[in-house]
């Protein structure tokens, strides 16, 4: 079958009896051309089947108002609000997002940044892969001046922003609760320490210990990939010890549930023998019973600050260099799994 002939603005302004100049003014809402005859022009090329040759426009001006993301993972609701956070600022900014999956893999990254370098973003905003040591696979943006911003999951650079909560407050709010409930001998379930969200909540959790007085112990922090399998994987190492924890700090509420359902079924009660708190305030937290005690993240809030930084220097409002880091709160939510004191 023979491909139908792409409709360009002088077919459009052969059927109309239009320039060509008019048509295209038209279509990009100039307002040199009146309301009535951008209709007639608008309505025409809906018509025919026009599509506005966004690549041709964005070789002239050099810019292609699209915006990379990478991420992690797409699996969870906090990554999901940020998400509509950055959706949102760039839809109302005319800004387009693609967004793409390292999946936890540091040389999927590299793939990544080098795809969205190729699709020539005019910026990139990025949560790093578990496994990610340095900044060299961003350096081939760098070296172009193409803006760079971290969020969540943070490098350290010179050149770039990043965006992230007080991990280390966090992490010392979690394990504070945990201790105000009598709770003595802490687990800190928790992902890759080079990763600055959970070497910061580390220290804020080792932070709590030593102010009141506790021990920390090597052997009760559990360095995880933090998934289903991590949390099913943890209850059985805390069934193994000598002597059973009486709190349990988890980095992802999706990996605390699966650790607390598990230990659950082995007769163990929570929060009785074993208080919990997780971290992120998923929907599951809520839907698992006893309700999960968790620290609530912003990310809607974070996808809004990311976005409207990133676009605010690409439109040459403020440069992304002004602020280096940008520290959003979050607050502990106290439900029944950690209450042991009524």
């Amino acid at each position: 079958m023979q491909q139908k002939k792409e409709v360009t603005i002088y077919d459009i302004a052969e059927k109309l009896n239009l320039s060509a100049t008019t048509v295209s003014r038209g279509l990009k809402d100039h307002p040199a051309i009146s309301k009535k005859t951008k209709k007639r022009i608008n309505d025409t090329a809906t018509e025919m089947g026009y599509r506005f040759n966004t690549f041709a426009s964005n070789l002239r001006s050099k810019r292609t108002n699209t915006i990379g993301v990478i991420i992690p993972k797409m699996n969870s609701s906090f990554m999901s609000a940020v998400l509509a956070g950055m959706e949102k600022v760039a839809n109302e900014a005319s800004y387009n997002l693609i967004i793409s999956q390292s999946l936890e893999s540091a040389e999927k990254e590299a793939v990544n940044v080098k795809t969205m370098f190729n699709n020539r973003v005019d910026g990139l905003m990025v949560s790093v892969a578990y496994d990610t040591v340095g900044v060299s696979q961003f350096d081939i943006l760098i070296e172009k001046g193409i803006p760079l911003l971290f969020f969540d999951r943070a490098l350290d650079h010179p050149q770039c922003t990043s965006i992230v909560i007080d991990n280390h407050k966090s992490g010392y709010l979690a394990t504070q609760h945990l201790i105000e409930q009598g709770c003595k001998n802490i687990i800190h379930i928790t992902g890759n320490l080079a990763r600055n969200v959970y070497a910061d909540r580390q220290k804020g959790y080792e932070s709590a210990l030593r102010e009141a007085r506790l021990k920390v112990k090597p052997e009760n922090t559990f360095i995880t990939a933090l998934d289903e399998q991590a949390g099913i994987d943890s209850a059985r190492n805390i069934l193994k010890m000598k002597s059973l924890p009486d709190g349990v700090f988890v980095d992802n509420d999706n990996c605390a549930v699966n650790c607390m359902a598990s230990l659950i079924n082995e007769g163990i009660k929570i929060p009785e023998d074993i208080a919990f708190i997780g971290f992120n305030n998923d929907p599951i937290s809520r839907v698992i019973r006893p309700a999960l005690s968790t620290i609530n993240y912003p990310g809607f809030e974070m996808g809004e600050i990311a976005a409207h930084k990133l676009i605010s220097h690409l439109n040459g409002q403020q440069s992304i260099n002004s602020t280096n880091s940008i520290i959003l709160r979050s607050e502990l939510i106290a439900r029944d799994s950690s209450k042991k004191i009524k």
